[in-house]
């Protein structure tokens, strides 16, 4: 078994969570979700299907970190752009993209019939691959790292970054299996696979810097809804429309830190418009009198942003409610007015008509006296 040195930061793992979206089938690859600002990435998602799919037989998906820039798959036999406004027909080298996909194909068919279970006859087969290269915000060069899955499951994870070259595998090798696909994989990265990445991903940057260097503040709210079953309420911070999406939320208590076991949520989820958001709750009881703040730092803000609670039911219905009683008492008190105006109106005509009656038979009297 060859030793495993942890040689990667964790900020190179967070631009890979959002590929898990990308196929139906895909098997998930789970990644850290902290990262170092000021990075870019370069991520490719390989998969390759054996068994009757709708989907095709070998397909990939490329990222300049979390925007998808390419597709690739057997059917069409061609790199296709993805929401590119200008020409990038040399972003991609043709030599190198057929030299990589067809030695990654081959390497996807291989490893997949030899993990294939002996026993197994449902269902189609999926392998995934996953590479990875890195740029640091001084344009130094990071390391490449691929990762393969298979049934669900990790079953290796290569690293190349300054000439070394080391590997993890969960699949039973013996050293002699192992040897011949250490060295030809060894001589690929160093050659081909590395180089390749790092230029693809300088150009990308030249091209599409703009995209992903884009800055868009938070919209950050504090909320309590009160839970009309347990009696308690939940305090929720909430930061939505964020790019990039690099963002540090933070729950105080009175000017304390609110402890991580306490705080549910945290995840970092997409929006459909390309930002994304975030969520931390803590459950307090219903008399808690503290003082609750939800503090945000992000790249788009110049200091950090500071939102104080706000009271919020929970219950959607209860606003509606209010809404209709409001309307309601509205119109009554219009229709009480209409009926007062128009009581009034006949009032006075009734007046004048008794005044009118009164006048005229005055005048009658007055000539027969």
């Amino acid at each position: 078994m060859f030793a495993y040195q942890n040689i990667v930061g964790e900020d190179l793992w967070n631009h890979l969570q959002t590929i898990n979206t990308f196929y139906v089938i895909v098997y998930l690859l789970f990644v850290p979700t902290s990262v170092l600002t000021g990075s870019h990435s370069y991520c490719m998602l390989l998969t390759y299907i054996k068994g009757e799919m709708p989907f095709p037989e070998f397909s990939a998906t490329f990222m300049l970190d979390d925007v998808i820039v390419g597709h690739y798959n057997t059917e069409t036999k061609i790199y296709i752009a993805r929401g590119n406004t200008s020409n990038e027909d040399d972003v991609v080298d043709p030599n190198h993209f057929k030299a990589i996909s067809e030695h990654l194909q081959n390497h996807l068919m291989d490893r997949s019939t030899y993990l294939k279970p002996t026993n197994s006859t449902e269902g189609p087969l999926v392998y995934q691959l996953m590479g990875v290269c890195e740029l640091f915000e001084n344009a130094e060069s990071g390391q490449l790292v691929t990762k393969g899955a298979f049934g669900g499951s990790t079953t290796d994870e290569l690293r190349f970054s300054d000439g070394k070259f080391t590997i993890r595998y969960t699949v039973n090798y013996t050293a002699q299996e192992i040897k011949p696909f250490l060295d030809l994989t060894r001589l690929r990265h160093e050659h081909l696979y590395y180089p390749a990445c790092i230029e693809t991903l300088r150009k990308y940057l030249k091209t599409r810097g703009t995209q992903v260097n884009r800055k868009v503040k938070p919209r950050v709210r504090l909320i309590q809804r009160a839970s009309s079953d347990s009696g308690r309420s939940c305090v929720i911070c909430l930061a939505t429309g964020f790019y990039p999406r690099h963002i540090n939320l933070t729950l105080f208590r009175d000017e304390q830190l609110v402890a991580d076991h306490e705080i549910t949520g945290g995840d970092l989820l997409p929006n459909g418009d390309g930002t994304y958001q975030m969520r931390k709750s803590l459950e307090i009881s219903a008399a808690d009198k503290h003082k609750y703040t939800c503090s945000a730092s992000h790249l788009s803000l110049d200091n950090k942003l500071d939102v104080t609670l706000e009271f919020d039911p929970g219950e959607p219905f209860k606003s509606v409610i209010s809404s209709v009683l409001i309307v309601l008492a509205l119109v009554l008190v219009f229709g009480i007015g209409v009926v007062i105006y128009k009581c009034r109106r006949r009032r006075a005509a009734s007046l004048k008509s008794d005044y009118s009656s009164a006048s005229t038979s005055e005048e009658r009297i007055d000539p027969a006296s």
